[in-house]
């Protein structure tokens, strides 16, 4: 009988993800210990990685093993979903510009983001207190 070939080219799907993260393979490779030449034969499809080496690579890039499979949604999937569904579109790109520029940022450095985005929230500033939608803060809305 057969084998049904592979509905998933992980190879492709290792790519689209270690560039939506802005590494390189190089970047993987000191992260893993695979070499980068590796990398490259899985990415462009001649070598098919183990379930061990892909779970390496899923944790250099910082995801879940399960994200390399399409369809197979997990519990935290299904809350990140949720929760997305609760952001609007502009909530929706603010996060994702975040997302964009904190792969380069330290833990310290994400950590007092973090805290002045609490800071922020929680100071509310003078013009808003007196006008309902002053330009003084229309800044912040801004990115």
């Amino acid at each position: 009988m057969p084998k049904e070939k592979p509905k998933v080219n992980i190879g492709e799907v290792i790519r689209s993800y270690r560039n939506d993260r802005g590494l390189s393979q190089g970047d993987i490779e000191r992260r893993t210990g695979l070499l980068r030449c590796y990398l490259s034969r899985v990415e462009n499809g001649h070598t098919v990685p183990s379930l061990e080496t892909l779970a390496k690579i899923a944790e250099a890039m910082d995801i879940n093993l399960a994200d390399f499979f399409p369809g197979a949604d997990t519990a935290q999937d299904r809350e990140t979903k949720r929760a997305l569904g609760e952001l609007s579109e502009e909530e929706i790109r603010f996060l994702a510009e975040i997302k964009r520029y904190s792969t380069t940022l330290t833990e310290d450095d994400k950590k007092l983001v973090l805290a002045m985005i609490r800071k922020m929230a929680t100071v509310v500033p003078r013009a808003a207190a007196q006008a309902p939608k002053s330009r003084a803060v229309s800044h912040r809305a801004s990115y």
